[in-house]
């Protein structure tokens, strides 16, 4: 983690608790900035306000105007729902809100799993421009919190601050010469470690089902094929150069081999499987415990 005579800047936001560390104290004027940062996004994108742009595609369809980084996300969620053949899709909102995962955390399904429907039939996502056919919940968790780390640290280096470690409740991104060791949680016990990773420059992001769970074998990674959670794996880390793609690949390895997933992105990763076993990449530059 962060050095330990490093200043840190903590707030919460998209639901979330964030820890931006840096060497000296930012100033209140950067600190607002990147506050606005977290407000605009979450205005955006978030199927937990009434008032966002997603909430709107809720209720009725029609044309829809995100901002700029509108365009990477839909590309990177493209790619991996055709990877994927369909599993993992931003039009999974409303198969979680069927599950109880809503906007208002009723956790308590309202009936039995429903697939997504299908990006062919219900969305054209063309830049920063979408287009939905049917009302639908979108959902861009999965590579959303990351998007975010990576504007936070565009605002950052405008402002000068090339040393920092923004910590996006266990999704990291960090930018200097000082590597930092980070502790791999156990899926299944979040006081323990299964290993460390030694972060320098670049993200390290995790995905577990265990981290939003509830009832009887429910969970937030459900597959868009089916609207049922996934059971074969239970967590899974990834690093990259972008967060917002380690971010995205991390949920991707619930439905795809990592070997799969390297033809297409320059990552590397480690995924633990239900069985208690681990597959990993070559290049991932971590030491599990045994």
């Amino acid at each position: 983690m962060p050095q330990p005579d490093w200043d840190g800047f903590s707030f919460d936001g998209i639901g979330t608790r964030w820890e931006i560390s840096t060497p000296r104290p930012l100033d209140g004027v950067l600190r607002a900035r990147l506050l606005a940062v977290v407000e605009r996004y979450d205005g955006d994108w978030s199927r937990f306000r009434s008032d966002s742009t997603v909430s709107a595609m809720a209720r009725q369809p029609g044309r829809f105007r995100l901002p700029a980084e509108a365009a990477a996300l839909g590309r990177l969620y493209r790619r991996l729902y055709d990877i994927t053949a369909g599993a993992m899709t931003p039009l999974i909102g409303g198969s979680l809100e069927r599950l109880g995962y809503d906007a208002s955390y009723s956790l308590r399904p309202a009936g039995s799993p429903v697939p997504a429907p299908r990006w062919e039939d219900a969305l054209d996502w063309d830049g920063n421009k979408l287009t939905s056919a049917v009302t639908l919940v979108l959902d861009i968790g999965a590579a959303g919190k990351g998007q975010l780390v990576d504007l936070l640290a565009a605002e950052l280096r405008s402002h000068g601050e090339d040393d920092f470690l923004i910590d996006a409740s266990g999704d990291l991104l960090h930018s200097g010469h000082e590597p930092v060791s980070v502790a791999l949680e156990h899926p299944y016990d979040p006081s323990k470690a299964i290993g460390t990773v030694s972060l320098a420059g670049g993200a390290l992001c995790a995905s577990a089902s265990n981290r939003r769970a509830w009832g009887d074998g429910l969970h937030h990674v459900l597959d868009g094929t089916t609207g049922r959670p996934v059971t074969t794996a239970v967590a899974t880390w990834t690093m990259a150069d972008s967060t917002m793609v380690a971010d995205a690949l991390a949920t991707a390895l619930f439905f795809a081999p990592g070997a799969v997933l390297e033809e297409s992105f320059d990552f590397s990763w480690l995924t633990v499987f239900s069985d208690g076993s681990a597959a990993y990449s070559a290049g991932f530059e971590g030491t599990l415990f045994t």
